[in-house]
């Protein structure tokens, strides 16, 4: 199994996950946060035609997420899984034959990958995040949640890798020109977070196995990768360099877990 990001940040979000036995090879694209041309250039950068995605998830109906997902399920035929809370909030589209509902804890089985969605707090309609593996490495995938809870941390332990949120940090936001609205709606409960916060459930999960640790999600205002870098990295007590940060336009290289 190996992932890798096209992107990640306020402008588009989207995370690729492969996986293969040798004979058969899987693709699925986790959010699609981008028009249905970038995405397909984006693609392009990792070695992948849209023709060779074989499903989408849509974590949640911010347009930073969800972007192009319908119409590349339309055009393309791309089966398309979503909560049935995403679906009503991006208006309840019609597409027969593709469109599929994931829930909090039942595992999607995708060719060569099993997805097991879980449910996180953001201020959406019924946000999900995703734990995926291939039966032998486990990748957790946690951006645009607020808060950490018990379950979100029970869906991630023992993973081997981390796709991991750091939106911003605590003391930028505060001395930001941002509406106070908006710093609170972001620093709240259900907003996203911080780098102190993606700290702390980094420690929590006690990461001695992990292989890759990811800082996804940065605010290009509020926050600077070497803060992400450092915060995760002192967390976890790995070396700054071991820590790999999600570019907004380039994302990251593919990183494997075999």
């Amino acid at each position: 199994m190996r992932f890798c990001s096209l992107g990640s940040g306020s402008s588009g979000n989207a995370a690729l996950i492969e996986a293969g036995n040798g004979t058969t090879r899987t693709r699925v694209l986790v959010d699609c946060g981008f028009s249905l041309r970038e995405l397909g250039s984006r693609l392009g950068r990792a070695g992948v035609e849209v023709h060779q995605i074989d499903a989408v998830f849509v974590t949640h109906e911010h347009g930073d997420h969800v972007g192009c997902a319908i119409a590349l399920a339309q055009r393309h035929e791309v089966p398309l899984w979503m909560s049935h809370g995403t679906w009503r909030a991006i208006g309840e589209p019609h597409l027969p034959g593709q469109l599929h509902f994931a829930c909090d804890g039942e595992a999607i089985a995708v060719g060569d990958l099993e997805l097991r969605p879980f449910t996180v707090p953001h201020d959406a309609a019924e946000p999900l995040q995703l734990r995926c593996s291939d039966g032998r490495s486990h990748l957790g995938v946690l951006t645009d949640t607020g808060s950490i809870t018990p379950h979100l941390l029970h869906c991630l332990d023992k993973c081997d890798a981390l796709l991991l949120e750091c939106n911003h940090d605590s003391a930028m936001l505060a001395e930001s020109n941002y509406p106070p609205s908006l710093k609170a709606r972001i620093g709240g409960r259900l907003g996203h977070l911080a780098n102190d916060t993606a700290a702390q459930i980094l420690a929590a999960l006690q990461p001695a196995g992990l292989r890759h640790i990811v800082a996804a999600h940065l605010s290009e205002r509020n926050n600077r990768p070497a803060l992400a870098r450092q915060a995760l990295a002192h967390a976890c007590g790995a070396s700054l360099n071991d820590i790999v940060v999600a570019d907004p336009v380039t994302g990251f290289d593919w990183l494997s877990l075999v």
